[in-house]
């Protein structure tokens, strides 16, 4: 599961506005705004949401895997 945090922070990585990201993943901007404040339960939007930020490059991070053991997120190595 990713969280609202990892979102905002693999947009920010991507350097993408809220329309940016609502464009890319066919959500509404609202929606995202919503996803990204917590604002709404977690449903098909967020699987539209992550499938963008992942098909950009971003790597979501679960807990455990990051250097302090909590979820994050990192862009993928560029490819040659």
């Amino acid at each position: 599961m990713v969280t609202s945090a990892q979102i905002r922070a693999a947009r920010g990585l991507l350097n993408w506005t809220v329309r940016d990201l609502a464009e890319k993943s066919g959500v509404h901007r609202n929606t995202v705004t919503r996803v990204e404040t917590d604002a709404t339960a977690p449903g098909h939007s967020i699987a539209a949401i992550r499938a963008a930020l992942e098909s950009a490059g971003a790597i979501f991070l679960a807990d455990g895997q990051s250097i302090d053991g909590g979820p994050g997120v990192r862009l993928a190595k560029p490819k040659a």
